[in-house]
């Protein structure tokens, strides 16, 4: 072939080649271009298997779509139930009034819930937040408690004081310290002037009585008081409520969770330690709830109507004129359902005891005094002498345990003739 004609063929075979690779590059996609192709080993190719790698676009997707957090499903929570409607009170309702400081607000607030469905009471508060008896040129409730009960006119009044009286008194002969003998004398005077303006009004007094708090000095000052309410509102005639118990544990220490009215574990008590929660007010109301209903008979039923709520159906709420234990005479003191004393009674007042034998059992005998009981006639274990038995006939008709005690026969030896 001529040089010319090489020239020629070399020039046709790389437009052929140059337009090959135009149409390889134009026919690739761009996505397939940003394609990352794994290089096989020589174990794939000899073999075959592998995987080609994932394309940069789908594993960015792949992993945008994970990554996106998820909504969560949304649920529609249950209908409330509608509250209850709240119960009309009657015009002649028995009117309870709550005097104190903040605890007797507190245990007015617990009332109302106690007596919500009772369209025969009605709750009214009158408290001072830091009233008590010790600073009386704060507020002095002696002098003030008169007019209080002028104007509500209630048929039962509730008192509770003294959270606020840990601290010293101002007497006539000056400053006196906390439960010293000056401030107690003083003291015993001021409670006796609160008792006697409820006497004084005619009501039924229910004084009801102070809890721990979360400080020791305090809760020993509240002690004190306590003692000094009970002795003075029992003798005077009125009913004292001790509420201790329900919010200190079985050590008598302090505490801020506690069982509420239904024994259920909820706070009773604030985080200052002071405070009562809306559990705690309604378990201070629970203990006084019990005289106050007492008191108020049938007033107190939630199914009574307005015609039902008259003088006659009432007893008589008034101021009584005997402490507690006069105005009682059949009130006794608990007695054991097991009888300890085994004096076999089973009669409360005016009942005759009947005497019964004492005498102990064979089982006393036994357990007590390690003395077993005679084994009955014929069984194995008896060994009185001769046998007998209730159901064999004696055939000397019985004449041989008759001469049971009797001396043995003699018997002379046999003659060898």
């Amino acid at each position: 072939m001529s040089r010319p004609a090489v020239i020629s063929f070399a020039a046709r075979l790389t437009c052929f080649a140059a337009l090959a690779f135009a149409i390889a590059v134009v026919g690739v996609s761009p996505a397939s271009a940003q394609e990352r192709v794994e290089r096989k080993s020589f174990l794939q190719l000899l073999f075959g298997g592998g995987k080609t790698a994932q394309p940069e676009r789908r594993r960015n997707e792949t992993s945008e779509r994970t990554s996106r957090p998820t909504k969560p499903a949304v649920r529609s929570a249950a209908p409330a139930a509608p509250p209850e409607p709240e119960v009309e009170k009657l015009e002649n309702a028995r009117k309870v009034l709550v005097v104190g400081d903040f605890l007797a607000g507190g245990l007015a607030d617990g009332l109302e819930e106690s007596f919500a469905k009772s369209p025969g009471v009605v709750v009214v508060e009158q408290s001072s937040g830091s009233s008590g008896l010790v600073r009386d040129d704060y507020y002095d409730w002696p002098a003030e408690l008169p007019g209080i009960i002028e104007e509500v006119k209630p048929d039962i009044v509730v008192v509770q004081l003294g959270s606020n009286d840990s601290q010293q008194m101002r007497t006539e002969s000056g400053r006196v310290e906390v439960r010293s003998e000056a401030w107690v004398a003083e003291y015993e005077r001021r409670t006796d002037s609160v008792i006697k303006a409820v006497r004084d009004g005619n009501r039924p007094l229910v004084w009801v009585g102070l809890p721990s708090f979360n400080f020791t000095s305090m809760s020993a000052d509240m002690v004190a008081l306590n003692g000094i309410f009970k002795q003075q509102v029992e003798q005077a005639g009125g009913e004292f409520v001790d509420i201790w118990d329900g919010f200190v544990d079985e050590d008598g220490k302090f505490v801020f969770t506690g069982s509420d009215i239904n024994g259920q574990q909820a706070r009773l008590r604030g985080s200052d330690g002071i405070n009562m929660t809306k559990a705690g007010r309604r378990k201070m109301a629970f203990y006084a709830e019990k005289n106050i209903r007492r008191l108020l008979g049938s007033a107190a039923d939630p199914a009574i109507g307005a015609a039902g709520l008259d003088d006659t159906n009432l007893p008589d709420l008034s101021f009584p004129t005997s402490p507690l234990e006069t105005r009682n005479p059949d009130r006794t003191n608990p007695v054991a359902m097991t009888d300890p004393d085994l004096d076999g009674g089973s009669q409360l007042l005016g009942g005759t005891v009947t005497p019964v034998n004492l005498n102990p059992t064979p089982r006393d005998m036994l357990v007590n005094q390690g003395i077993a009981p005679e084994a009955p006639v014929g069984r194995i274990d008896n060994f009185a002498w001769p046998k007998t038995t209730g159901a064999t006939k004696k055939p000397d008709g019985g004449k041989a345990e008759e001469n049971a005690d009797a001396a043995p026969p003699i018997l002379e030896p046999a003659s060898k003739d």
